[in-house]
């Protein structure tokens, strides 16, 4: 095969010099500081911005959840963004403990117009950037390294003129745009440089932010670059090293959790990964991986289906269907190996006391994010008899003994072979009632009474066999065997019974019974029945004919 790609065009990414790297023997113990950029980086990336209204909402949303620092735009950009932040304001929608974000370039009337939007906010940080990168430089900017750190510094020096006459604190944060594609060197001289020109201190902090504005190599390789850079900022203690990973080669989840063991202290992303190009990272994948590795991340995803319907609603993008742990599908199993391993897995953990989760195949419980059990399993041609089992149970009460699975899977699976698609649980329930309640009958039930004297069991039985109706009596050591004594008189096909099984299904007030009976005979190894009712005899004797009609119709 001829590669089309003319040689040289691309090349690898230079390894970093760092040959004592500490990162890969770390682990992460807690939650970083969260700073959701939804409402700026996500809404610049929208065909269609959000409007105000949607702001708002999206905002209500981010506090719910318990984020404590929100980007809430970019208000020297346009109208809507500055209106938007001065509505937060004058109708007092910041809490006190959350800190609001806005991005601003180094020139004096953006950042003018900046702080004029801030007007009466407590707390704020103000996040100036500019590029840094050999290509920005080069191809962009036409500017040496020492003209592109004498913008930044300008950009500082007017955001401290302009935080002199503001009523409230002001946290500076720097991103050197574009880090991934700078030299380390220069990377770190400039941020020192702001730093410094800032008046880093214990009580004055900075946030550097080092964004894989395009993810550009493997996610070690930024984990390499972010403990680079810890290492050789200056006043490191004073410094909040953020990241703000972008997804353009698939790995930005790795990469920012690479870099929280490489020594970064917070995370800029985005709830299910809206952003540029391919988006930025996900905050709602990297919560909950860290809440399956028993870490509080500090959100609240407890009603996921409600997070996406917003986001969803809001950006006007829909969710794909297997996207970590909010996908419609990521608790599904079509598989039928999968299928009996979950619902062997539910058991089990339904049935031990301590709450260590372990069931195979998900790695969280879906009730702790918010979903049901009902969509866990579903069914299709590529379905195992215990998923049907599984829908049977949890949506319709019927707990099928364990032998009658192979039965009841093979008449589901015809017809979903047949229909060429997933099966409703409507229709599950559908085939289950055709094959043990709605099939041909040769036999039915009319009558059935029962006594019981020193323990033996007496019954009279009223039936109709081939358009006959006849009436017999038996006995036996229960009211089954009693029953099967007394049709034996004048049925035909000679059978033995094999298994029987019952239980209850519904509320107390309302419960029925259900019965399960496996026969036998020569020409049928094994068949079921199935019968319900009030009293639990009659059930049982229902179970019976269902399975005589079933065996030898």
């Amino acid at each position: 095969m001829m590669n089309h790609i003319p040689k040289g065009k691309y090349k690898p990414y230079p390894k970093i010099d760092l040959p004592d790297r500490q990162w890969p023997d770390n682990t992460i113990t807690k939650a970083p500081r969260w700073c959701s950029v939804d409402l700026r980086d996500g809404n610049q990336a929208l065909i269609n911005p959000m409007d105000m209204n949607k702001k708002l909402e999206l905002f209500t949303l981010l506090l719910k959840l318990g984020f404590k620092e929100i980007e809430v735009g970019f208000p020297s950009a346009s109208k809507i963004e500055f209106d938007f932040l001065r509505k937060l304001v004058d109708d007092k929608l910041i809490p006190d403990d959350v800190t609001v974000q806005v991005l601003v370039q180094a020139r004096e009337h953006l950042i003018a117009k900046t702080f004029e939007a801030l007007q009466g906010v407590k707390k704020a940080t103000v996040h100036l950037y500019n590029s840094t990168s050999v290509a920005q430089r080069k191809i962009v900017f036409s500017k040496e390294q020492d003209e592109i750190i004498d913008l930044a510094l300008q950009g500082v020096d007017l955001v401290k003129k302009y935080e002199k006459n503001h009523d409230g604190e002001i946290i500076l944060e720097y991103s050197p745009e574009s880090f991934t594609g700078t030299e380390l060197d220069f990377a770190a001289r400039i941020c020192n440089e702001v730093t410094h020109r800032w008046g880093i201190a214990d009580n004055r902090k900075v946030i550097i932010n080092l964004p894989a504005t395009v993810e550009m190599a493997t996610p070690n390789i930024y984990a390499d670059q972010i403990e680079w850079m810890s290492r050789h900022l200056n006043d490191r203690k004073n410094v909040i090293i953020s990241t703000h990973t972008h997804n353009d080669r698939g790995t930005s989840i790795a990469a920012t959790e690479l870099a929280l063991l490489a020594g970064a202290d917070r995370v800029e992303g985005t709830l299910l990964s809206n952003g540029e190009r391919t988006g930025n990272v996900d905050i709602i994948t990297l919560a909950l991986n860290m809440t399956t590795q028993g870490i509080d991340s500090g959100l609240d995803f407890s009603n996921i289906n409600e997070v996406v319907e917003v986001v969803e609603r809001v950006t006007e993008l829909p969710t794909h269907p297997r996207h970590p742990y909010v996908g419609e599908l990521v608790y599904t199993a079509f598989s039928g190996s999968h299928q009996d391993a979950i619902n062997k897995g539910l058991a089990y953990q339904q049935a031990k006391e301590d709450p260590f989760w372990e069931v195979p195949y998900l790695p969280i419980d879906p009730a702790d994010v918010g979903r049901t059990y009902e969509s866990i399993i579903r069914i299709n041609s590529q379905s195992g008899k215990g998923g049907v089992a599984y829908i049977l149970e949890k949506n319709y009460g019927y707990h099928l003994p364990k032998a009658m699975h192979p039965e009841i899977g093979r008449a589901i699976q015809a017809l979903s072979d047949e229909k060429g698609r997933e099966l409703e649980p409507e229709e599950i329930l559908e085939v289950f009632k055709k094959e043990y309640f709605k099939m041909p009958k040769h036999i039915e039930l009319q009558d059935f009474t029962l006594t019981t004297e020193d323990g033996v069991s007496k019954c009279s039985v009223k039936y109709s066999y081939n358009g006959k109706t006849i009436e017999a009596q038996g006995e036996g050591n229960g009211p089954i065997d009693a029953c099967k004594n007394a049709l034996m008189k004048n049925y035909k096909n000679d059978f033995s019974i094999k298994s029987y099984a019952e239980h209850s299904c519904g509320d107390k007030s309302s419960a029925k019974a259900v019965a399960y009976i496996e026969i036998q005979s020569k020409e049928v190894l094994s068949c079921f029945g199935v019968g319900t009712d009030n009293d639990i005899t009659i059930a049982s004797i229902k179970a019976l004919f269902s399975a005589l009609n079933r065996a030898f119709s």
